[in-house]
């Protein structure tokens, strides 16, 4: 691909822009290497949380030594209380409290992140999240669990000690919203899940394929918003994330390690943010054509004026050939 061209998503109905041209070479951004400072240990917050402050673990792994806990955010964008959120009004506007949960997950090495964990290790982050969801999933309160890591001080991490968070929200988040509409209009009109659909093409020609096993693939979206995008899909119809089976889940872990690693080894270890999103807790009949996944953004560019003042995206890399330099084995 030469020239730009914009692309409309199947789900969202947003346009981008997929414009080439504009970065001098696609593969300029896999000679970048980012200079990652690691903060002592000594002075870390999340080596010892119970020492720095921390309340007891909403859950803990491990047997002699903890090898994962779950921890309330110290400074929490959510707050538990025995109560849901009410709905009011200011004005014209709508408001409520910020009543739910905002937990952490911390896992007890230091230095390694996602994609250098053991396999098992990486499994248990997974399991912790499960575990947790299934907690809130009881709480009347909680519309929505997001789950999510900010990996890197250009990715949100105020924290260089890995870590990943939890967040159970009394209202479904706008664009998990727009997901699940895009998906219902898309299943009421040709009566076919738009992911399932998406990942048949993409299975089929292997352009955009970063990695695959037998149970999940890992792929450069054919509408990436950003550069070096990836999105990790179970390969069955999926619609919930709390109710995907081990090896199903294992699937997927072993595809978001491997992703990650590609952007290490090809991309010079860039800052990112990946997040799950799934069909939400309540009216769970309503969205059966759902189907759960993991999406991951690298912090390559940065959004100006075209894109706050119109929406649209442009995205200086092609996506066939972003996933050309991911697939890379050094």
């Amino acid at each position: 691909m030469k020239k730009s061209e914009l692309r409309q998503d199947l789900v969202s109905g947003d346009w981008i822009v997929v414009a080439p041209e504009r970065a001098n070479r696609p593969d300029q951004f896999a000679h970048r290497k980012i200079k990652r400072v690691v903060a002592p240990k000594n002075s870390c917050p999340f080596e010892n949380p119970q020492k720095t402050g921390h309340e007891k673990p909403v859950l803990i792994y491990g047997n002699s030594e903890w090898r994962l806990q779950v921890i309330a955010n110290k400074y929490p964008t959510f707050r538990h209380r025995n109560q849901c959120a009410p709905i009011f009004k200011s004005g014209p506007f709508s408001v409520a409290e910020t009543i739910g949960h905002h937990d952490v997950v911390i896992t007890r090495d230091h230095k390694k992140n996602f994609s250098d964990l053991s396999r098992r290790d990486a499994e248990q982050v997974f399991e912790s999240f499960w575990d947790r969801y299934l907690m809130l999933h009881e709480d009347q309160c909680v519309a929505y669990v997001a789950i999510f890591q900010n990996w890197g001080p250009t990715a949100g991490a105020s924290v260089y000690h890995p870590h990943y968070q939890i967040i159970g929200l009394p209202i479904v988040p706008p664009d998990i919203t727009h997901s699940l509409d895009g998906s219902l209009n898309f299943f009421r009109l040709r009566k076919k899940c738009v992911h399932c659909l998406t990942l048949q093409w993409e299975l089929r020609y292997k352009k955009r394929i970063i990695y695959e096993n037998a149970g999940a693939v890992a792929y450069a979206p054919f509408v990436s918003k950003t550069p070096f995008e990836i999105r990790i899909f179970p390969k069955r119809h999926l619609s919930y994330f709390e109710n995907t089976l081990d090896h199903d889940m294992n699937y997927i872990v072993a595809a978001l390690q491997r992703a990650l690693q590609c952007y290490k080894e090809n991309l010079g270890d860039p800052d990112y943010n990946f997040f799950i999103h799934t069909a939400p807790i309540k009216n769970k009949e309503k969205y059966p054509m759902y189907h759960w996944h993991i999406e991951v953004i690298p912090k390559i560019t940065i959004s100006a004026g075209f894109e706050l003042g119109t929406g649209m995206d442009i995205n200086v890399v092609d996506p066939d050939q972003a996933a050309r330099i991911l697939r890379k084995k050094n």
